[in-house]
This record gives structure tokens, C-alpha cells and sequence, in this order.
């Protein structure tokens, strides 16, 4: 049991309020007081119950009065662990939670309704998506602390051991001493909407890649000259594949039902296909040891691939009606490059522009600026960041090399960095920078792009 007492001490003109914390069977003698823990100014001091009572919490008072704590939670699928300190990095508490509702709303029903606390987050997935949501409904202030910080933060303190518990204290404590986290905002309907489709086609897109290279390698096995002359990412080639694997099955089949086959399923480029994989049938007469089972194969994949492609497209029409209703959709599509997807996962990634004080802020939250890494009279030494948005920076990326198979100022901008000795790929990062501060300044001042740069505001 942990018991408090309290009482006025003086100090020159001045009285400040005291309070002792005890436990029963801790302390050398009954009555004796631990260290001192907290001190304010009479006029702040919280007005205690007549007599001792059992408390479950060691608070901290600030000078303005209000209790100051920091929650970190070392987040999980099946369940969390929080933990408290204080300011001077006491452990107050430790506890394991469940991820339901009830157990979390009993975690943040332990907090005072007049108590300042600061939560720390090291996931904002969906695994901390029940969490972080009691908590803006509760009005508490959420920060979130990257995974690589707590891990590099867990060497400063004492011990070697990983658990859940000390890696909760690592990330409170991690708050506490540092105030430059960015809060964790809930996101409107819109962002989380388009976070789940963006990332479901980032699933579709990594089981596409996945299933092209099982079936090369199955096909490989069938026939090397069929594998090397089709392209497999091509529609019409699955089409075909998922009916004719061997060069038999093609030579048997004929050049017009080869084609009547692809026009029946709407290929484009019927003839080609089907000249392509003939010419490439004649070549091998061979039948390979276990060609039959991986013809089933391959035709089981091919169709699995043709059912995937239809999936993305669905998916990218989802994007692009849930984008569109984006106040400042017709804006960042404005830009050359800016197709839906790369919009959407724009939207993702920054979610709210004021977040960011200036465009270089976001650059720099991108990967777009490069970090000084200068060391006495060694200076103006430059090396690529570490620690930026991965997606962030594969949007400007991406959108910038889409801009170089149309004549504008964008490929024009390319060019000039090319011509002052640039490589490729610094011309290009040079762009996406440049592209930053474009779409800055089109969000800031709510216009689309046009060439032609907008007439001076009146003075």
C-alpha cells in the first residue's frame, strides 16, 4: 500500500506545500517519509483528504499545479503494454492491457481528469487503431515515436534484456526527454479510406510480382523459347497461357483458334500474341520430364493472375471515386505526374499540410534534402538522409520519372541538370525536390498548375 501525507513548510517569506509518500513495511521506521517528492506553491497545492488513504499513483506536481505523467506503450496485435513515469523518470506504474475496449478504457480511466498526460505510441497501424482512437475520444494527447528511435534510445539505459515492459519505460521516457514528436491525429474518414486501398494494392501488386516470377519459372521448364519470347506481365500472354502451356498444345491448336480464343476473352494484340507463341512452339519438339504436371500448374497461375489484374483495376477505380471527393483533389492532380494512386498516397503519407512549417520541412520528411554531416574542418559534406517517409519519397520519385516522356518545363529542368554534369539519378532527385516546393505553394495558395505563372496579388 502506498500512503501520502501533506503539510506546510516554510522558507523565508515564502510557504510551499509538501507531500510525503510512504509504504507500509518499506521504510526503515513507521512514519518516516521517502524523499521528498513533490513541491509547489501553497496556492497550487491540491487539497488532501483529512488523515492517510491508499493511492495507486505517485504524481508529480508543475508549478501551474497540474499533474505531468508520460504513458508510453509498447503496442502488440493481441496486447499492449503501458507504462508511467514521471518527470524525473520514476517508474510509476507498469501494468499489460488487453487490445479490447473495455481494457483500455479501464487504462485510461486510471489517469485524473485534471492530470496533464503525455501518451507515446511506437505503432500507428492498425494494431494501435482501438488505442488511438479511445484516446482522441478521451481528449488525451498521443505522440508517436518511431520504432528505430526507441530501439536506438534502449542503449541509454541501463540493461540488456528486451521485454515489452522495459521497452514501454524506454519509449515514456523517450517522451518525456524529448518534446519534437509529432501528435498522433486521428485521420477523417477520407485518409483512412485510401490508406486501406493503398496499401490493399500494395498487397495485390507484391502477390502479382510474386506469381509472375513462379509462373517464368514453371514455363522455363517447359519450354525456354516460350518463356523467353512472351512477356508474362502482358494480358493477352496470360490469356493464352492459362488455355495453351506446351509448344504441342500451341502447334496443335492453330493460328486461328489461337486468335479466335484471345478475341473471345477481348486481348489486344490477338495476332501478334498468337504469331509470337507459334514462331516460338516451332522451335522445340522436346517434351521435358514433368511437363505435363507444370503445363496445370502454369494454367492455374495464369488465371490467378488474370483474377489479380482484375482485382487492381477495381481497386484503382476505388482510389480514384474516394480521391475525388478530396477537397484539394483537382489541385495535386493538377501537377504533371500526379496520376489518382500517386495522389492518394500523397494524401497518405502527409495527411494534414499544416503539419509541415515550410517545403522544406516536407522535403526533408521525404528524403528530398540532404543531411550535413560535417566534423571540424571537414564542412559542407552532404550524404543521402536516413530516417525519412519511404512512400512520401517514392511519390515524387515516381511521379517526377513519369514527367520525362512529356516535353514541359519538368523534362526541361531534367535536361539542365544533366547538362551541368548531373547523373541520372541526382537530376532526378533534383526535380522531385523541385516539385515539392510546386506543390507547396499550389496547396498553400488552393490553385491548379498552369504554365503560365499567376498574375501579382494587388498591393
Amino acid at each position: 500500500m502506498v500512503f501520502r501525507a501533506a503539510g506546510l513548510v516554510g522558507c523565508g517569506s515564502r510557504s510551499f506545500a509538501v507531500r510525503w509518500l510512504w509504504t507500509s513495511g518499506r521504510p526503515a521506521s513507521p512514519g518516516r517519509p521517502w524523499p521528498l517528492i513533490e513541491i509547489c506553491e501553497s496556492s497550487l497545492a491540491k487539497e488532501l483528504p483529512a488523515g492517510s488513504s491508499e493511492v495507486t499513483w505517485i504524481w508529480v506536481l508543475r508549478e501551474d499545479g497540474l499533474v505531468q505523467v508520460w504513458i508510453g506503450v509498447d503496442a502488440g496485435k493481441q496486447a499492449h503494454h503501458a507504462a508511467a513515469v514521471d518527470v524525473a523518470g520514476r517508474v510509476l506504474w507498469s501494468t499489460r492491457v488487453a487490445n479490447d475496449q473495455q481494457a483500455i478504457a479501464d487504462l485510461i480511466g486510471r489517469v485524473g481528469a485534471d492530470d496533464e498526460v503525455v501518451w507515446a505510441v511506437d505503432l500507428v497501424g492498425c494494431e494501435t487503431a482501438l488505442l488511438r482512437a479511445m484516446l482522441a475520444l478521451a481528449g488525451q494527447q498521443t505522440v508517436y515515436i518511431p520504432g528505430r528511435t526507441v530501439k536506438t534510445m534502449a542503449a541509454g539505459f541501463a540493461g540488456e534484456a528486451k521485454t515489452d515492459a522495459r521497452d514501454a519505460v524506454v519509449i515514456a521516457n523517450t517522451a518525456r526527454m524529448r518534446r519534437d514528436f509529432l501528435p498522433v491525429e486521428t485521420p477523417t474518414e477520407l485518409i483512412a479510406k485510401l490508406a486501406l486501398l493503398v496499401a490493399h494494392r500494395a498487397d495485390l501488386v507484391e502477390d502479382w510480382v510474386r506469381t509472375v516470377n513462379r509462373l517464368r519459372r514453371l514455363m522455363l521448364g517447359i519450354s525456354p523459347v516460350l518463356e523467353r519470347a512472351l512477356t508474362f506481365t502482358n494480358v493477352a500472354t496470360l490469356i493464352l497461357i492459362s488455355a495453351y502451356q506446351t509448344p504441342e498444345q500451341i502447334r496443335a491448336a492453330g493460328r486461328d483458334q489461337l486468335i479466335a480464343h484471345l478475341r473471345r476473352h477481348r486481348a489486344v494484340n490477338a495476332v501478334r500474341v498468337a504469331d509470337q507463341a507459334l514462331a516460338a512452339a516451332a522451335e522445340q519438339d522436346l517434351t521435358l520430364p514433368g511437363q505435363d504436371t507444370a503445363a496445370a500448374l502454369a494454367g492455374e497461375l495464369a488465371s490467378h493472375l488474370l483474377h489479380l489484374h482484375q482485382r487492381m483495376k477495381n481497386t484503382d477505380k476505388a482510389i480514384e471515386q474516394a480521391f475525388g471527393t478530396h477537397p484539394q483533389a483537382g489541385i495535386i492532380r493538377s501537377l504533371p505526374g500526379m496520376g489518382a494512386l500517386a495522389a492518394a498516397e500523397f494524401i497518405v503519407a502527409v495527411g494534414d499540410l499544416s503539419t509541415f512549417a515550410s517545403p522544406d520541412h516536407l522535403a526533408a520528411y521525404a528524403g528530398l534534402a540532404p543531411v550535413a554531416r560535417d566534423s571540424g574542418k571537414r564542412v559542407a559534406n552532404l550524404r543521402r538522409p536516413q530516417r525519412y517517409n519511404r512512400r512520401l519519397r517514392h511519390v515524387f520519385y515516381m511521379s517526377s520519372l513519369s514527367t520525362l516522356r512529356m516535353n514541359g518545363p519538368n523534362r526541361d529542368y531534367y535536361q539542365r541538370k544533366r547538362a551541368e554534369g548531373r547523373k541520372h539519378q541526382q537530376a532526378l532527385i533534383a526535380l522531385a525536390r523541385r516539385r515539392v516546393d510546386v506543390l507547396w505553394a499550389l496547396l498553400r495558395d488552393n490553385r491548379c498548375f498552369q504554365l503560365q505563372p499567376p498574375p501579382p496579388a494587388p498591393v
